[in-house]
């Protein structure tokens, strides 16, 4: 890439991953890092992508051209919050050895999971600096969002999906030559990306995406009080009073308050063929692909509120979960009640705001996103400041 300098030296730069969704963010990336001189990208996978009831997605990583250079395992046994704080400690473990054994300049990690915190403390620890993207956001109905700033002060290098959450991280005592607003890689790639046709995507799915097509993601809203299983139910017997919806279902993630989600889903498409499809995991190109088919995404994922208002789509953003992030003016918010749930997916769906999802409007969207990612990351390596400073405003 052109502006960058070799560095007189190997790099070796590692992606922690471990989930469908940073892959599908953090391929891009990766793809582009592996071109700088002198440096060597790895690929950690954990998590979901080791499960095959999760659809097993290590699987895309390879189809991607990359190997996986470290897979760490972590088993989440049982329900509830005290499971994942144990699998954050097998994820721990697991991440020192990964590390010992790799040994990489530096460690890239992205978002707020709460595996990610326990992949960013060890390498902490490690003396081994981490790149955080898409610090400083605010989702204030999950537990992620006290896990965000926590992997934000353990980070070195900060990549921020807007100039508010630049601003965010600065005040949090980051210095500001190392916090970089480069806007969200998610638009970079529904701007960039070749994607599936609408015949060959139904071919690959065996499914119709005749409209009118919702994409529903629905997680557990983890500082709600509410059941995650009872709002899930009342968000599907919301669609059902738009009988001539059909519904692409996919997977929540493995955080507290999922078990019994997938059940749900599989018994809601098992009950209504031709008009309801439960996929586990989409995977980035087919779900980008079918966010284009789509004439409105529902539930509470992050993806609604930063990517899918660059497709075009309404979004009907479910319930606190995502509560103070910024949004474009094509995102609906709800409340997690059948009536309010079905008024907006109606809106959503009116002429309207079919018309204001069309301007495409985004405050995620910034020119060269990947261009400035990289630069940012190939200056890191570069120089490779040895030491963090609290910088006081």
């Amino acid at each position: 890439m052109e502006n960058i300098e070799t560095f007189g030296c190997k790099k070796r730069l590692c992606f922690a991953t471990s989930t469908r969704a940073d892959w599908g963010l953090l391929s891009p990336v990766a793809r582009a890092v592996r071109e700088l001189p002198d440096v060597e990208v790895l690929v950690m996978a954990t998590n979901m992508h080791l499960m095959a009831e999760y659809g097993h997605s290590a699987d895309e990583i390879l189809a991607d051209g990359f190997a996986i250079d470290a897979a760490v395992p972590m088993e989440v046994r049982g329900e509830g919050e005290a499971a994942r704080v144990r699998a954050m400690a097998e994820c721990m473990s697991g991440t020192a050895d990964a590390l010992e054994r790799l040994r990489p300049d530096a460690l890239v990690v992205l978002g707020d999971r709460y595996e990610m915190l326990a992949v960013a403390s060890a390498a902490a620890v490690m003396r081994v600096p981490v790149i955080h993207i898409a610090g400083g956001e605010v989702s204030q109905g999950a537990v992620d969002d006290d896990l965000r700033h926590a992997i934000t002060k353990l980070s070195a290098l900060h990549l921020t999906a807007t100039e508010a959450y630049r601003r965010r991280v600065v005040q949090m005592g980051e210095q500001p030559e190392r916090v970089v607003n480069t806007g969200a890689i998610g638009v970079w790639n529904i701007m960039n990306r070749s994607l599936l046709g609408r015949g060959e995507l139904e071919a690959e799915l065996g499914f119709s995406l005749e409209p009118p097509l919702a994409v529903v993601t629905y997680h557990p809203a983890t500082l709600a009080d509410s059941d995650p299983k009872e709002c899930f139910r009342v968000l599907l017997e919301a669609l059902d009073e738009h009988p001539g919806l059909r519904v692409l279902l996919t997977y929540p993630n493995n955080d507290a308050g999922a078990d019994g989600l997938i059940t749900m889903i599989e018994d809601y498409a098992s009950a209504r063929p031709g008009r309801v499809l439960a996929v586990p995991s989409l995977g980035a190109l087919r779900y980008l692909s079918a966010l284009q088919c789509a004439s409105v995404v529902v539930g509470n994922s992050s993806s609604g509120i930063v990517e899918v208002p660059s497709t075009g789509t309404v979004t009907v953003d479910v319930g606190p979960r995502q509560q103070g992030r910024l949004c474009g003016p094509s995102v609906l918010h709800c409340a997690e009640t059948r009536e309010d749930i079905s008024k907006a997916v109606a809106t959503a769906l009116g002429d309207e705001m079919q018309a204001v999802a069309a301007r495409r409007e985004n405050p995620y969207y910034k020119p060269d996103t990947l261009g400035i990612m990289t630069r940012s990351i190939a200056t890191f390596l570069r120089d490779m400041p040895p030491h963090k400073h609290f910088f006081d405003i």
